[in-house]
């Protein structure tokens, strides 16, 4: 996209940093009554009233977290925000502000940074939070974006990875898997690319696991179910580096084990033909693929008959005393420690 010869190529230091910002933020519209201040002054003011605020951070690397030779920018802002929201979700909270600051180097002209900000307005829309600040610096190769998001709940409906008890319920929301899968073929297709620049992939087959690595949503949606169903978590998380790993934080922090039911993990039917094409095992895809940005919460068995039958919600297993471990129950009864194989940002 960015080597297209016939589109118009404005460079950023024809703007200037403070130009910039102006420019790219410039249609951002305001939604919330604790934004009292955004974009224009030193520091954005807030005023949350008698409600906690919730603060998430992430930092995005081109080459490590994301590869624009098949990420539209668009589509990448788009996701930026996703995984910030997401976090703020996963506290049973409501995201109201976010920050956005990125650092490119000269290859990017205005219009690809007005594509990426095209992707963080869509975001900001459907998710209903305001734009109120950022920065914008040079970077000697490459992109790098950090988002902040802020939110708020009510004391009382916060929910941390450590509120998890002997005998809770596990609970997933969605499928899980696909945004692994969605990776492995948009790989394939960028090696077949390198051989020949004139093949043209067919990635109709895929579209559900492909959106699901290029346009994830953040699941605000089940935090208003549960408010709706009056369920309130006992704990939460979000998975975007594997049901396993997210699994052993809950444990961790709440200390306590857990019974996980292989047959019990969802898996959508073009993850289940998707594995098989590319020999893997969808269990081991859900467990440690990363990146499907689902809620894993605990609830009280009491709650049960308020989520049975939720085709959005899925019971996966439940919590144990400490001392029994944590273990995946396999389809044929065993037990097996489960063990975080997930992403990890540091390794080669």
């Amino acid at each position: 996209m960015l080597e297209d010869k016939n589109t118009p190529r404005t460079k950023l230091e024809e703007l200037g940093e403070f130009g910039l910002i102006d420019h790219l933020t410039k249609n951002f519209e305001i939604k919330h009554k604790s934004t009292v201040k955004g974009i224009g002054d030193d520091a954005a003011i807030l005023d949350y009233n008698q409600e906690k605020m919730v603060v998430t951070t992430d930092l995005l690397v081109e080459g490590v977290h994301f590869d624009l030779s098949y990420m539209p920018l668009k589509h990448l802002g788009y996701k930026a925000v996703m995984v910030n929201l997401s976090d703020v979700y996963a506290m049973n909270a409501t995201a109201k502000q976010i920050t956005v600051s990125i650092a490119v180097s000269n290859r990017f002209p205005l219009e690809a940074l007005e594509e990426f900000y095209d992707g963080v307005a869509t975001a900001c829309k459907i998710y209903n939070v305001d734009l109120i600040g950022g920065d914008t610096t040079s970077s000697t190769k490459g992109m790098l974006i950090s988002i902040t998001a802020l939110g708020a709940a009510v004391t009382e409906k916060i929910t941390q990875r450590s509120g998890a008890k002997e005998n809770d319920l596990l609970v997933v929301s969605g499928d899980l898997g696909g945004a692994y899968l969605g990776l492995q073929v948009l790989e394939r297709e960028k090696e077949v690319f390198k051989v020949n620049p004139n093949n043209q992939p067919d990635l109709e087959p895929y579209s559900y696991i492909v959106e699901r690595q290029l346009k994830p949503e953040a699941r605000k949606d089940i935090v208003e179910l549960l408010e709706k169903l009056d369920v309130t978590p006992t704990a939460m998380i979000d998975i975007s580096d594997g049901l396993s790993s997210e699994i052993l934080h809950i444990c961790k922090a709440s200390e306590v084990g857990c019974n996980l039911f292989e047959d019990k993990i969802p898996l959508d039917p073009t993850v289940i033909s998707a594995a098989e094409e590319f020999k893997m095992d969808g269990t081991m895809i859900a467990l440690s693929g990363g990146e499907d940005y689902e809620l894993l919460f605990t609830i009280d068995q009491k709650d049960f008959p308020k989520i049975k039958a939720n085709p959005n919600l899925t019971v996966i297993g439940h919590m144990t005393d400490k001392s029994n471990g944590q273990h995946l129950i396999a389809r044929d009864g065993s037990q097996i420690p489960l063990k975080a194989q997930g992403w990890n940002s540091f390794e080669n």
